[in-house]
C-alpha cells in the first residue's frame, strides 16, 4: 500500500502551511493580547477544519482511499479526545485566574510544546511498534503475527475506556494545579512573582530574572497536554501502525484546531456533556481493535464510520438530555 511517507512533497506543503498559519496567528492577528470573541473563534475553527479537510482530500487524490480514511480516523479521535482536555484547561485558568485576554497566548505557547512532543511520541511509538514484531505462531489454528506494544496499547486502552465510562464526574475540580509537576518544575527554575505583569513570562527586578504566574500555568497545560497523550497517542497507533506522517499530520491539525475550539465551546461546554460516554466507547472500541488485529483486520473505512457514528449519537444524545450547568 502507497504510504504518505512516499510523498515528501505533500509533507513539505503541510510544513509550508503549518509554519505559515502559526506566523499569522501569533504576529499578524494575534500581536496584541485580546479577548477572542465568539465570532473570532468560529472563524478560526471553520479556516482550520477547511484546511483539515484540504489536506485529507490531497492524499485521498495522491495516495488514496485507504490513506484518505486514517487520515480522518486519526483526525476525528484525536479532535474527540481533545474536547475532553477543554474541560481541564477551563479549570486551570479558573484555578490561576487568569485573564481572559491571556488564555490565547498560554494556548498558543501550549500548542507549540504539543507539535514538538507528539512528533517525538509518534516516531518513537511507530519505531517501538517495527521492532516488538514477535515470531509467527499458530494460535487457534491460525498463524498469526503479533505486536508487543499493540498489545499492551490494546489492553490500556480497553481499560482506559472501561474506567473513563464512570470516573468523568468532576475529577479536577477541586484540584492544586499548583501540585502540577509543571507548577513545580517552573518553581523550582524561578522565582515567581504573585501577580500577572500583562502578558509577559518574564520581568526583571534589581537584574534577577523573575517568571510571572504565566508562565506557570504554560508548564502546568504542557504538563496536562502530555498526560492526555497517553491516551490519544496509542489510540491513533491502531490506525496506521507503519505511517508516522499520517499520524502526525492529522495530529497536528487537531491540535492547531483545539485553540479555537476552546473559545467556541468554552462557555457551552454543558452542551457535550454525554460526550465522554461516547469517548469511552472510542477507547475501548481501538483497544478491541489492537488485541483482535493479528486474527481480524478491521479496515480504516469501518474504523472512521464506527468512530464518526458513536461522535454523532453522543453529541445528539448531549443535546436530546442535557446535564444542567452548575451554578
Amino acid at each position: 500500500m502507497d504510504h504518505l511517507i512516499d510523498h515528501p512533497g505533500i509533507i513539505a506543503v503541510f510544513s509550508i502551511v503549518v509554519i505559515i498559519m502559526l506566523l499569522l496567528d501569533l504576529g499578524v492577528f494575534n500581536k496584541n493580547s485580546h479577548v477572542v470573541s465568539n465570532r473570532e473563534a468560529l472563524i478560526w475553527s471553520v479556516v482550520w477544519i477547511s484546511l483539515s479537510m484540504i489536506f485529507s482530500g490531497v492524499i485521498y487524490y495522491l495516495v488514496g482511499w485507504e490513506s484518505f480514511t486514517q487520515f480522518q480516523s486519526a483526525y476525528w479521535i484525536e479532535k474527540a479526545l481533545s474536547v475532553d482536555n477543554l474541560f481541564v484547561f477551563i479549570l486551570v485558568f479558573d484555578f490561576f485566574n487568569v485573564p481572559k485576554y491571556l488564555h490565547h497566548k498560554v494556548l498558543f505557547w501550549g500548542i507549540i510544546g504539543a507539535l514538538v512532543f507528539r512528533a517525538i511520541f509518534i516516531f518513537t511509538g511507530v519505531e517501538l511498534i517495527n521492532m516488538t514484531y514477535l515470531p509467527e505462531m499458530t494460535i487457534f489454528g491460525m498463524d498469526v503475527e503479533i505486536n508487543a506494544v499493540l498489545t499492551i496499547f490494546g489492553v490500556f486502552l480497553l481499560f482506559a475506556g472501561i474506567k473513563s465510562w464512570s470516573a468523568h464526574e468532576d475529577p479536577d475540580e477541586d484540584k492544586d494545579f499548583y501540585k502540577s509537576p509543571g507548577a513545580r518544575f517552573i518553581y523550582k527554575l524561578f522565582p515567581v512573582t504573585k501577580n500577572f505583569e500583562g502578558d509577559r513570562f518574564f520581568i526583571f527586578e534589581n537584574g534577577k530574572r523573575i517568571a510571572t504566574p504565566l508562565l506557570v500555568v504554560v508548564a502546568v497545560i504542557e504538563f496536562t497536554d502530555l498526560i492526555f497523550a497517553v491516551d490519544s497517542i496509542p489510540a491513533i497507533f491502531a490506525i496506521a501502525p507503519d505511517d508516522p506522517f499520517i499520524l502526525y499530520t492529522s495530529n497536528i491539525f487537531a491540535i492547531l484546531g483545539l485553540r479555537a475550539l476552546y473559545f467556541l465551546l468554552a462557555n457551552f461546554m454543558h452542551m457535550f456533556s454525554r460526550l465522554h460516554y461516547g469517548l469511552a466507547i472510542i477507547l475501548s472500541f481501538i483497544g478491541v481493535k489492537m488485541l483482535i488485529g493479528p486474527f481480524y483486520h478491521i479496515s480504516s473505512p469501518v474504523s472512521l464510520a464506527v468512530v464518526g457514528g458513536i461522535l454523532i449519537v453522543s453529541v445528539i444524545t448531549s443535546f436530546m438530555f442535557p446535564v444542567k450547568e452548575k451554578e
